[in-house]
């Protein structure tokens, strides 16, 4: 899975810095929104909301715009709106299973342009069921390289080796830590201790099955989960495609 790691990584860091950034802030201010909602305001009693926070910091989303959210969600300030959380299943291009995660206020809405983005871009709808079985429920952590990162990947594995890390896979840039979902606070409680900077802390789906795909083919996939990512509706998309690092050198 190096490659589907290394392109959804360029893919966050060119995120950062193009024209869709404001649309990145409200999938990121959203998150935090509901984070509050769900668990409360306070970060140091809501790991949730705490992830929510670190990861909109990092993606240099203004404190304001943070604060104001988790105010919003904890109901110190009026006008948040009530999100509903909808996964949608789909096949891709070359048979790629698709899940897409959505947070909305207007679940019609959601499912129209879901539905839109899919048919437009070489996809179907799938029934529930018929696509999530390929995927597992994990924890992510991405660790930076260099300054307040790590050095070496065995740098990495020592400090999270006994909180429950799975697998520590070298991205180029940074590090990815792997673990079960419900290992994923105690990993990144043992970086913090290691003194070990991080990024990002998800529970994300990763696939059991991958299907390999040529430049052709990986263009295609990507098209349809770029414009499924354009929806504001849309928080996360998981595909079990793999590239290899050729493949996504010829792409980029």
């Amino acid at each position: 899975m190096s490659g589907h790691s290394k392109w959804a990584t360029t893919k966050h860091k060119k995120a950062a810095i193009d024209a869709k950034r404001g649309k990145m802030f409200a999938k990121l201010i959203k998150n935090v929104e509901v984070a509050a909602r769900n668990g409360g305001g306070d970060p140091a009693g809501n790991p949730t909301l705490y992830d929510a926070i670190q990861k909109a910091k990092k993606s240099s989303v203004p404190n304001d715009n943070i604060d104001r959210a988790i105010k919003r969600g904890s109901g110190a300030d009026g006008g948040g709106a009530e999100y509903q959380a909808i996964t949608y299943e789909g096949y891709g291009p070359n048979g790629v299973a698709v899940l897409v995660e959505c947070l909305t206020d207007n679940r019609n809405r959601a499912a129209s342009e879901v539905r839109t983005a899919m048919t437009r871009n070489g996809g179907s709808m799938a029934d529930p069921g018929s696509v999530a079985y390929l995927f597992t429920r994990k924890g992510v952590v991405i660790v930076p390289k260099a300054e307040g990162g790590a050095s070496d990947e065995d740098e990495v594995l020592m400090a999270v080796l006994d909180a429950g890390a799975e697998e520590v896979n070298d991205l180029g840039e940074s590090f990815e830590v792997v673990s079960e979902a419900t290992d994923m606070l105690a990993v990144r409680t043992a970086l913090q201790n290691a003194g070990i900077d991080y990024d990002s802390a998800d529970l994300t789906f990763l696939p059991s099955v991958s299907v390999p795909l040529d430049a052709d083919a990986a263009r295609k996939v990507f098209r349809l989960i770029e414009a499924l990512e354009d929806s504001d509706e849309v928080q996360n998309v998981y595909a079990n495609f793999d590239v290899s690092d050729e493949v996504l050198a010829e792409v980029q």
